[in-house]
């Protein structure tokens, strides 16, 4: 296979019919890594939203347990991905997203926001770091499978289009984003960029921490307050992605596909998991969980 043998294969697609198959090739063929560090950036833009990040810090599940609910999302979300919407395994996925969701008071806006973000942000980043950019049908593909992921979680006024999408994600965080008085989306912020350094060798942690930092725009560095990295910083750290990203267009395409769950950051699971058992059970009243939900629906 020809390097953009498989670029070739998903323009002969339609992506608004193949959309899994699509999502599938870009994300386990295609770009792994950058999917896996775009779908991070992702979730960790919501802490930026205060509403968001308190919410996590009540729950104390970024905070305490950090590995695993970065395991757990990761692997409920994969599920779908590897599986589909219609097999047992994405069912049982979507159906533990919902009944965590749905234990906590979420506004559909936010809910929203936070499916925009999956749509927007891998783009933006493999635009930009990649070793090619997103052709067009993968754009298209991207908006439907997250508008259908929408719909499984009972998501309402989702966007149409990635443009829709884009212009969703950018509108919610000009008018949201911003510090949290309680400092509780800091804290959930700062578990996050440990949680990613404690990853390799401790000596490198606090290179790591600031290369993460370098990474992020200033949007980002405001809402948590962060120092801002020295313009040299920046410049060394995206173009040393990258140059990844360089070096990867060299190299020959991936022949077989690599899911997160194989990630090497997943390690809260050595002896496997099952599916169903992925997640928390929030208790009514408990670590952020407001109400006791009679009746909730697990569907």
């Amino acid at each position: 296979m020809k390097r953009y043998e498989r670029l070739q294969q998903i323009r002969c697609l339609d992506p608004e019919k193949d959309f899994l198959t699509i999502y599938r090739l870009s994300a386990v063929y295609e770009f792994p890594w950058d999917f896996t560090r775009a779908l991070e950036l992702a979730l960790y833009r919501t802490y930026a939203v205060p509403s968001i990040g308190r919410l996590l810090a009540r729950t104390a599940e970024l905070t305490d347990r950090t590995q695993k609910r970065y395991d757990d999302t990761a692997l409920l979300l994969d599920a779908i991905v590897e599986h589909g919407f219609d097999s047992d395994v994405g069912h049982t996925a979507v159906r533990r997203i919902n009944q965590m969701h749905r234990s906590y008071d979420i506004s559909n806006d936010d809910m929203r926001y936070v499916l925009c973000t999956f749509v927007v942000t891998p783009k933006r980043w493999i635009d930009t770091y990649g070793w090619r950019r997103l052709s067009r049908h993968e754009a298209v593909a991207s908006a439907v499978y997250y508008r259908t992921l929408g719909q499984h979680l009972g998501i309402t006024a989702i966007p149409g289009s990635y443009e829709e999408f884009a212009e969703c994600l950018d509108a919610y965080e000009e008018a949201h984003f911003g510090w949290d008085e309680g400092e509780g989306a800091r804290r959930v912020s700062d578990a996050t960029i440990d949680l990613m350094a404690s990853w390799y060798p401790r000596p490198l942690a606090p290179v790591l921490r600031a290369a993460t930092v370098a990474l992020l725009d200033d949007s980002l560095v405001k809402a948590f307050r962060y120092e801002p990295p020295p313009a040299l910083t920046r410049t060394l750290v995206r173009r040393a992605v990258w140059l990844r990203g360089r070096a990867v267009r060299l190299l020959p395409p991936r022949t077989t596909p690599h899911y997160a769950r194989q990630n090497r950051e997943i390690k809260g699971y050595p002896d496997g998991y099952r599916v169903d058992e992925l997640g928390t059970r929030p208790v009514p009243g408990v670590r952020g969980c407001p109400v006791r939900h009679e009746g909730l629906s697990t569907d």
